[in-house]
């Protein structure tokens, strides 16, 4: 009797990578998807979902590796190899000719919470989905004022 070995190819999983999110964040992060539903629902519903998902903790114990509001990341896309790096802050903060961009965009809710080395997708606003990952996390500066 000959027995067989199957060798399936690695797939890329699909599966959300986990994610962590400053309890001192929690309320506004909420406030914000909720004032949202109305005119981007799609948006407020991922962000609820990652919310829902996400494991929340005390702010002393947030890993400096992870994405929190107000840290600087580096990305990258994994199509062209481009490199970006930017700071997630609070829509009231966002100005994207300092490289400081909004939670309440696609790529921000996407980046909420991850840590170095994760793996993710968003869908582009032109319908394209692109798969990033996480190269940099610097924490935010310790008074708040990112």
């Amino acid at each position: 009797m000959m027995t067989q070995t199957a060798t399936t190819p690695k797939k890329r999983s699909t599966r959300r990578p986990k994610i962590v999110i400053n309890a001192d964040d929690l309320d506004h992060i909420e406030a914000l998807a909720n004032g949202a539903m109305e005119r981007h629902p799609e948006l407020a519903d991922r962000l609820l979902d990652e919310i829902g998902r996400a494991r929340i903790v005390p702010a002393k114990k947030i890993p400096g590796n992870v994405v929190q509001m107000g840290s600087t990341v580096t990305y990258k896309d994994d199509a062209t190899g481009q490199e970006r790096t930017v700071t997630l802050v609070y829509p009231e903060e966002a100005d994207i000719a300092r490289g400081r961009i909004s939670l309440m965009t696609p790529i921000g809710v996407a980046l909420l919470g991850l840590a170095e080395g994760a793996a993710f997708y968003w869908d582009t606003r032109g319908n394209q989905r692109r798969t990033l990952t996480v190269t940099a996390v610097e924490a935010p500066p310790a008074d708040g004022a990112a």
